[in-house]
């Protein structure tokens, strides 16, 4: 089996289409494989790029975006707490019944 000429574009021509040793269905076959090879290439390019250098812009983004997430939680925090100071103490302990000089908690 022959391998694909260098000239042409793989994605446009089947270079295996006329091999005298090849029927229409593996030429095909073949064609489709390379165009597979291709693009698993074409991918790992592109991920060696993006871990070799990361994207800028996407950086300061996450930045931006953990400085202001960072403000929301201390924001809520406090809020969590302002609500637990508002509540009377009888209502986070449950309530008291007296019954003459006997206090009973439920």
């Amino acid at each position: 089996m022959s391998s694909p000429s260098p000239t042409g574009n793989l994605f446009d021509e089947n270079p295996y289409e006329n091999h005298p040793s090849l029927s229409p269905v593996e030429a095909e076959v073949l064609w489709e494989y390379a165009k597979l090879a291709q693009n698993v290439k074409l991918v790992t390019m592109k991920t060696r790029k993006l871990m070799d250098e990361p994207d800028q812009m996407l950086v300061s983004r996450l930045r931006s975006l953990d400085t202001k997430m960072g403000l929301v939680m201390v924001l809520f925090k406090a809020s969590v707490w302002n609500v637990i100071n508002e509540q009377p103490v009888d209502a986070l302990y449950g309530s008291t019944e007296t019954s003459g000089e006997t206090t009973i908690q439920r």
